[in-house]
């Protein structure tokens, strides 16, 4: 036997040591009728993806020393489709009989050549069938990171290829079934008497592709094909299966296998996932309850309670110091809740919340006709509005406020029961001072829709036309002769009637020909004083302005401008809102955003000043609109704003704003315009509408900006109309980008107009403008349209 081996590794190292290109051949092993196919191209080893490959073979006394050589053939084979290397597939091989004995490790072999020379170096153990306990040790230390398995984050697949001749001593079903839901592929081998139902529990599912089973030894060579497919390169079975993965699908060689996502543990189906509990096996040191999330967990506390800074410690939450109690008098807090309580000579109400004094009225016996009222000493009778009392103290008698003759009306008085009121007789309509009447001109609304001349004839408003015109059967608008009707003009493109001819013209971007009739086209950059400041491109038929890159066309259509909000001045209060529902990560992101508005504006001591407020169950100023004159300087006094983290007291803001932030001791400028962004996520403990009417009716600009719970209700009391151009929201924090462009479009655009237009001089000069205009526009649509807009003040 001992020659017949040196004479094979002979052949061998002849065979290595030619030059010339080979087939593969089918070579003897050990003077054995198997043979081991020879590879001396890169054809054999196919493309496969890499791989963690572990081959457990059977050593029992069962096997005989010839078939024990047939295995190790076979094992050769294998290798021959495999691209074995440190960065493509690591090989390693262990055999058991009573015991488990390790041949080689992943990490012990970097060639193919290695790996075969260690295959033919094994020895035959020719002990007992202890299959368990090889698949716990190829579980627990051949396939592991330690013995050079790759980390299973690389999705690397992990193959065990396990032989055996006959009935396991041990049980396998078990750890078979632990070694799978850890993710390892096992192909199981059976050769004679070994039982199919043993090869299923321990071979992977499908079992059509990982359990196979021959007669003997000698049919053990006829697998080789069979691997070879499945190890090089097969279909992707996460794409051709129902995997019915919950997570992830990980395609292996013939198989896939499910996998879960961070946070989360495979389930025992090998489909599912459950989350993994976080608080169950850290030190969580939370003061009452700890909660489970996707990246790990978060520490909450039981009603009645709020967490401290350090975000897991819990103290008792005073509702009375919320602010939102609503008592009348005095708050008394409760654990978990508070009441309500009056001062001495007063009573609780019903409502739990008011106080009453003592009530005269009570007892029914006051007297009164319509309405009583309580005062500190008795009951008094009152009437109800158009009614006054009558001298018994108890009955009342109606108001005629028209009576006294008092009410300066022109035509006719009206006594509406509280007050009197003028109105005019038919023909006539009250004019503003709500005294005196004028005469109804049908023709005075603009909505006659005449395109020359309207006549009032009393009762109605009727057209007519200028000489030389006659009105169209619409009754509205009025034509002249139409010297073009005919059609032998002989015009190209256009043709125009006149006073006495139809003449052609030409379109925008063509110009007439000598001949009076055709057109040819022009370049009207070259011919145009186009205006252009940067570049003027030619169209068809006109032109249009473009800008250098990094500019901006500006609003007429012909200027270019950087763009930003530079050239607008104002003073702008931020009024921010710190409560606890924002969290301290959250309040760093609308710093964030509050820094990306200054960014657009033009901050300078003669520019825009910026001042902000942040409020929670108190309200601060952290900085005032005199405080910064550069952009930087506001920027740096955003980032050192501290998070307040309590309650929402949303209308004390905006009273702190109305009455100080705004005020020149703060820094605020006479004839500048004021703008107020507001930024709430929730809902107000107080009211928002007084404050927030005071400070629009005083000329503040205001901008409601709500994030998740914000109310719509309450953004629309607080944002200036209309509310779509000064109200956003965004659902949560990651889409506060969406509305930043829209809030820095809108700021830098919605400028106040010019003082000076509202002046009597400036308007009589706009109304002679559009009254110059009108006189040129010949279709009736669009003189409705200006006349809707443009209503004339005479």
């Amino acid at each position: 036997m001992r020659s017949l081996a040196l004479g094979f590794f002979c052949l061998l190292c002849c065979n290595a040591a030619r030059p010339e290109r080979r087939h593969p051949k089918l070579i003897p092993a050990k003077g054995q009728n198997d043979t081991i196919i020879k590879n001396n191209t890169a054809e054999n080893t196919c493309k496969a993806m890499p791989l963690d490959f572990a081959f457990v073979i059977d050593s029992s006394r069962s096997i005989q020393p010839k078939d024990y050589e047939k295995v190790k053939t076979f094992i050769i084979n294998l290798l021959q489709f495999l691209d074995v290397g440190p960065n493509a597939t690591r090989v390693g091989l262990l055999q058991y009989g009573s015991v488990v004995q390790p041949e080689f490790s992943l990490n012990s072999y970097t060639t193919k050549a290695e790996v075969e020379e260690a295959v033919r170096n094994m020895k035959h153990l020719a002990t007992g069938t202890m299959t368990g306990l090889a698949i716990q040790y190829t579980m627990e230390v051949a396939l592991t990171e330690e013995q050079g398995a790759r980390p299973i984050s690389l999705q690397i697949p992990r193959i065990a290829v396990i032989v055996t001749d006959g009935r396991p001593q041990d049980t396998v079903e078990e750890i078979a079934a632990q070694a799978k839901q850890a993710g390892i592929q096992i192909f199981a081998i059976g050769v004679g008497r070994v039982e199919m139902n043993t090869l299923k529990a321990i071979g992977s599912e499908p079992h059509s592709e990982h359990v196979h089973l021959v007669a003997n030894f000698s049919q053990i060579e006829t697998l080789t094909s069979v691997f070879k497919s499945k190890l090089c390169g097969g279909k992707d079975m996460c794409k051709v299966v129902e995997h019915q993965c919950q997570h992830i699908c990980v395609s292996s060689p013939a198989s896939y296998r499910c996998k879960c996502r961070k946070g989360f543990t495979l389930n025992p189906d090998g489909k599912t996932c459950k989350a993994d509990d976080t608080c169950a096996v850290v030190d969580h040191g939370c003061d009452h309850i700890c909660v489970n999330l996707a990246e790990g967990y978060e520490c909450r506390c039981r009603p009645g309670y709020e967490l401290t800074i350090d975000l897991k410690k819990c103290n008792r939450i005073d509702f009375c110091d919320l602010g939102n109690h609503g008592c009348e008098h005095n708050c008394v807090s409760l654990p978990g809740s508070y009441i309500c309580s009056c001062k001495k000579g007063y009573i609780l109400n019903s409502d739990g919340k008011t106080c009453s004094k003592i009530d005269h009225c009570a007892d029914g016996n006051h007297g009164c006709e319509q309405e009583f009222m309580n005062t500190e000493t008795s009951c008094v009778c009152k009437c109800s509005n158009g009614y006054t009392l009558r001298s018994d103290g108890k009955t009342c008698k109606k108001v005629d406020p028209c009576a006294d003759g008092t009410h300066g009306c022109e035509q006719e008085s009206v006594s509406t029961g509280d007050s009197c009121v003028c109105r005019c007789r038919k023909g006539f309509t009250l004019r503003p001072d709500g005294k005196t009447c004028r005469k109804v001109d049908p023709c005075a609304d603009g909505t006659h829709g005449c395109e020359q001349e309207s006549v009032n004839t009393g009762d109605s408003c009727v057209c007519r036309c200028r000489k030389g015109f006659t009105l169209r059967p619409d009754g509205k608008t009025c034509r002249k002769t139409d010297h073009c009707a005919d059609g032998n003009h002989g015009c190209e493109q256009e043709s125009m009637n006149t006073d006495d001819s139809c003449v052609c013209k030409c379109r925008a971007g063509y110009t007439l020909r000598a001949d009076g009739k055709t057109c040819q086209s022009v370049d009207l950059c070259q011919t145009l004083d186009h205006g252009c400041e940067h570049l003027c491109v030619s169209t068809a038929d006109s032109y249009i302005c473009k800008c250098y890159e990094g500019f901006l066309l500006a609003g007429d259509g012909k200027g270019c401008e950087k763009p930003g909000c530079h050239d607008g001045v104002m003073d702008l209060v931020f009024v921010i809102d710190g409560s606890k529902s924002l969290g301290p990560a959250n309040f760093e992101r609308v710093k964030q955003w509050v820094n990306s508005i200054v960014d657009s504006l033009d901050i300078s001591r003669t520019g825009t000043h910026v001042g902000l407020i942040q409020f929670s169950t108190k309200v601060h100023t952290e900085f005032t609109l005199g405080q910064h004159m550069t952009a930087q300087d506001v920027k740096r006094a955003v980032a050192r704003m501290q998070y307040m983290g309590r309650g929402s007291m949303t209308g004390s803001a905006l009273r702190h704003m109305f009455q100080f932030g705004f005020s020149e001791k703060e820094g605020a400028r006479s004839n500048i315009p004021r703008v107020c962004v507001v930024f709430t996520d929730g809902r107000s403990q107080d009211d928002v509408s007084e404050w927030a009417t005071k400070a629009k009716n005083a000329g503040v600009t205001i901008y409601a900006l709500g994030v998740g719970k914000a109310i719509e209700q309450e953004l629309r009391e607080i944002a200036s109309e209309p509310a779509e151009m000064h109200l956003y929201y965004a659902e949560d924090f990651e889409k506060m980008g969406e509305i930043t462009k829209k809030l820095k479009s809108r700021i830098c655009n919605d400028k106040p107009a010019d003082e000076n237009m509202c002046r009597c001089e400036s308007l009589i000069v706009f109304q002679n403008q559009v009254t110059e205009k009108l006189k040129n526009l010949a279709q009736s649509n669009i003189l409705l349209l200006l006349f809707a807009l443009f209503p004339p003040q005479w």
